[in-house]
């Protein structure tokens, strides 16, 4: 039985490519209604143009999603987009996933100031700011939400060259853990899922030999896909997730057990 979801969906960030993209797929297969939001708009409107054609019965027809170009690690930019959201859907989204995140790799001993601020600004600064203004929507509503924000198992073991990366998804971690203490209240659930190795554009900017390695070390031998990920959003955002918030999902082949 497929996951029972909500009517509208918005990855609100990072929906171009990867996996905010897997995600729209999956979410817009199963009937949820997408607003896909990415720095890069076209990307967007490519992703929506993916959505509810062939092979999709049971999905939203494609006229029920909507792409969005927002840069989500500013304020103002971060509020105006669920204003956007709320006026093309009339009412509050309600799953919101978070997906947007950059790489600006460096040893400690050499990393910019600039490198530094880039990382903490899109991973942890603009899933607070979306969050927030998603949180604001939903609790004046009065609708009960899912917010599923996605971090990465470098968050919780880090990676040699990444204090930056490490440190903004270690933070996404405790950030949702504390929103779901303020938001159970108002029937609003938070989760973060925690991606290992994934085929994704950012993937590819690892040399061939590096990802070798790593996936000497996890134990199912291969690296994920995005539609992995995919599936454990799916299930936090529906119905058949209803008593689990406050959860991190590692969804890592077993890497770092």
């Amino acid at each position: 039985m497929p996951p029972s979801l909500p009517r509208v969906f918005s990855p609100t960030s990072g929906a171009g490519s990867g996996i905010g993209r897997a995600v729209s797929v999956r979410l817009a297969a199963e009937g949820a209604a997408v607003a896909a939001c990415d720095l890069d708009g076209a990307a967007a409107q490519e992703t929506v143009q993916l959505l509810g054609g062939p092979g999709s019965e049971k999905g939203a027809p494609s006229g029920a999603h909507a792409a969005f170009q927002a840069d989500v690690s500013e304020a103002e930019t971060a509020r105006h987009l669920l204003e956007q959201v709320q006026a093309y859907f009339f009412r509050p989204p309600s799953v919101v996933v978070s997906c947007a995140g950059i790489t600006r790799d460096e040893f400690l001993l050499r990393m910019s100031e600039d490198d530094w601020d880039k990382v903490i600004a899109v991973n942890l600064k603009g899933i607070f700011l979306v969050t927030q203004a998603a949180a604001q929507a939903l609790v004046s509503s009065g609708c009960p939400g899912s917010i599923i924000n996605i971090s990465s198992i470098i968050g919780k073991v880090g990676n040699m060259g990444q204090t930056n990366y490490a440190a903004s998804k270690a933070g996404v971690i405790g950030l949702t853990q504390a929103v779901a203490r303020e938001l159970g209240r108002y029937r609003i659930r938070c989760n973060s899922v925690l991606p290992g190795f994934i085929k994704t554009p950012m993937a590819q900017k690892v040399p061939q030999k590096v990802l070798d390695k790593v996936v000497g070390m996890i134990p199912m031998g291969h690296l994920g896909d995005p539609e992995d990920v995919a599936d454990v959003v799916a299930f936090l955002a529906s119905e058949d997730s209803g008593y689990i918030t406050g959860a991190s999902v590692e969804v890592t082949g077993g890497l770092f057990m």
